[in-house]
């Protein structure tokens, strides 16, 4: 039985390893040139006799028992999982489109590589993986200026069960005790020109009440996550995140998921979640613990999606002359000036979503903007592949 695992992050090597104890062969496949994924970039080795890595490949198509692979080349299954995690949500605001602003993902993965790119830095968005990275960034002796949560943590309060079932997750705030002064609460930045950031005090809508500018020539942000979900396009979802049962199948039949692709619940329900769709892939009872494991994780994913959720007090922040898609100089206006009652109309009419990410950035605020409902961005092809890969395959029999 071949069981092919896409993703090498705390998912996918745990669904690897499980599903090759189990017997099963194994091929695990990643678009990085290490495995470890986002969490643990650069400080961890894969090694397991029962897997075979695939490193530096992407995968762009499932379909009917096989999965294609930039090359190209097409790799059978018996099962998949899927493991591709997420991407940071970023929100526009003036000025988010020049030098000076990344996505705090983007800011941890430098760190891990001992570069800051600037002195004084900000840290803004909602979650707790704002501490990691202005953690991060002061360790490699970086100013920071300010780490802004735009929501109250204040509303955890709320969530005695999912806090008591995951108490490791409250322990691990010691870790991030050197940055926690310098925390402040329903607080965002919504402008940068230049090295003059706009920082304003938000009602519990994300509606500004009062502003002030601070100075800092880097700012990190990070609204949550989206689900890296478009390899298995016709696979049900809520919110972008694939449904998944208590065994991590999905609703497509030999198709399973785990990690950040079914929700943002941190490294250790992602690990969870893959010895359980490792060991349901390679036919075995998933363990006890495992699943256990997975149930508590699920009610801190359910809170964290609750307590941290994007506001939509946000498209205030705007002028007509913000820029909403990167790639394609998209701004507000034009989305407002645009004819379409549908996402595809819109991207059409105004040319959002049509560069090179796909709508993978701007997508979803596009539609936040307009009221255009999020089609989730379905599409066959997962990954950008050069039409001669596609010429390149193989004509089926008439």
């Amino acid at each position: 039985m071949r069981v092919v695992v896409v993703g090498a992050g705390p998912a996918g090597m745990a669904a690897a390893r499980t599903a090759a104890d189990a017997g099963a062969d194994i091929v695990m496949v990643d678009s990085e040139p290490e495995a470890g994924g986002q969490f643990l970039r650069g400080r961890t080795t894969f090694a397991h006799p029962g897997v075979t890595h695939l490193r530096d490949t992407e995968a762009w198509l499932v379909e009917d028992g096989v999965l294609h692979l930039r090359g190209p080349r097409q790799l059978p299954f018996d099962a998949l999982v899927v493991a591709t995690g997420a991407y940071d949500r970023p929100l526009p605001f003036p000025g988010w489109d020049g030098p000076g602003v990344i996505t705090a993902g983007a800011a941890q993965a430098l760190a891990k590589q001992g570069v800051t790119l600037a002195e004084r830095v900000v840290v803004a968005g909602t979650g707790p993986f704002l501490l990691p990275v202005a953690t991060a960034l002061q360790d490699l002796g970086a100013t920071l200026v300010g780490v802004y949560e735009a929501n109250s943590p204040l509303a955890w309060a709320k969530e005695a069960r999912a806090v008591a079932a995951n108490r490791h997750k409250v322990a691990e705030l010691a870790r991030y005790r050197r940055v926690l002064p310098r925390l402040e609460t329903r607080t965002a930045v919504v402008a940068k020109h230049g090295d003059r950031v706009t920082v304003a005090k938000l009602d519990s809508a994300w509606r500004p009440v009062g502003h002030r500018t601070v100075r800092a020539d880097l700012v990190c942000v990070g609204y949550g996550f989206l689900p890296r979900a478009d390899l298995v396009p016709h696979a049900a979802r809520t919110g972008g995140f694939y449904d998944v049962d208590d065994h991590q199948r999905t609703s497509v039949p030999g198709v399973y998921a785990a990690g950040e692709v079914t929700g943002i619940g941190g490294a250790d329900l992602s690990e969870a979640e893959g010895v359980v769709a490792g060991a349901a892939a390679a036919g075995r009872q998933p363990p006890a613990a495992a699943l256990r494991a997975v149930r508590d994780g699920r009610l801190f994913a359910a809170a964290l999606a609750r307590v941290h959720a994007v506001r939509p007090g946000w498209r205030t922040w705007l002028t007509p002359e913000t820029t909403v898609c990167r790639c394609e100089k998209v701004t507000r206006a034009a989305l407002d000036t645009a004819a379409a009652t549908t996402m595809r109309e819109l991207k059409l009419t105004s040319r959002v979503a049509l560069g090179r990410c796909q709508g993978r950035i701007c997508a979803r605020n596009a539609a936040e903007l307009t009221g255009i409902p999020f089609d989730d961005q379905r599409r066959v092809i997962a990954v950008p592949i050069p039409l001669g890969e596609l010429a390149a395959l193989p004509e089926e029999d008439s």
